[in-house]
């Protein structure tokens, strides 16, 4: 009985707890956006995030997007098999390569390895009381720390999604001609027919919205730690989480947008 009892409070404080960190990140978004239109600018912090975020993301994003791409057509062409309509897995792979999976694998993905990482990173030196020093000389820590991740991650994250795109694209081409015997030139033209550039200039346009989420919640997460080290895991694990969620609710959302403009 008293469990039940708390549950309302209990159910209170999240809704509480939730509602403060909403209005954080917007905060942080905000100031963010201020900061990067400010001078003065600070290119060699965004040549030094740009390894970290982008290069070496590379080889996880473009091995993902490759099995991804040869599982869609494998499951695809099974099923249109059924109907007869094996040439057609280009169509299917291609458009949901760039529109959807693209874009979306690519995001958890980052999110995951960056975003975790920004909040490590920044989580150290709030723990640590760096960041306290950096305001007790007068040095502005969201230009320096927040501004360079989220604006190179976003910058990052299309040129990630081109590669699995990519790769995802080859891969069910190969499975289409040797599992299912879909010629290289049919499957080819059948894409380059189908598939057009504003599919592509969507399924960008979400990457970008992606990153930008993604840099602001886990440097959100990283300059609020509390509590040691156990804190920063609990922080490093919620970046991971808020992040997926942000990027699968928002992707709805912009789906809907891009579909309206295109007139459906």
């Amino acid at each position: 009985m008293a469990a039940i009892s708390d549950l309302p409070q209990d159910l209170g404080r999240r809704v509480q707890l939730f509602l403060t960190d909403l209005g954080g990140m917007s905060l942080l978004a905000g100031r963010t956006i201020y900061d990067a239109v400010t001078p003065p600018y600070g290119p060699r912090l965004l040549v030094a995030q740009m390894d970290q975020i982008a290069v070496r993301s590379v080889s996880i994003v473009g091995v993902a997007g490759l099995f991804v791409g040869l599982v869609l057509a494998l499951q695809t062409a099974y099923g249109l098999g059924r109907f007869g309509a094996k040439g057609t897995v280009g169509i299917i792979v291609g458009l949901s390569m760039v529109r959807e999976l693209g874009p979306v694998v690519t995001a958890i993905l980052v999110g995951g390895r960056v975003g975790s990482g920004f909040t490590a990173e920044l989580g150290s030196m709030k723990v640590t009381e760096q960041i306290d020093a950096m305001r007790a000389l007068g040095v502005n820590h969201i230009k320096k720390l927040v501004v360079p991740r989220v604006l190179v991650t976003m910058l990052a994250m299309p040129m990630l999604t081109v590669i699995a795109d990519a790769l995802g694209i080859l891969g069910g081409m190969v499975i289409s001609q040797h599992e299912f015997n879909v010629d290289y030139h049919h499957y080819y033209n059948t894409i380059t027919q189908y598939v057009e550039l504003a599919d592509m200039l969507d399924g960008l346009g979400k990457t970008v919205v992606f990153g930008f989420l993604i840099g602001v919640v886990g440097c959100y997460n990283g300059l609020t730690t509390r509590g040691g080290t156990e804190g920063l895991g609990r922080a490093t694990t919620g970046t991971v989480v808020t992040s997926s969620l942000l990027v699968f609710i928002s992707d709805f959302f912009m789906t809907k947008f891009f579909w309206w403009l295109a007139g459906w």
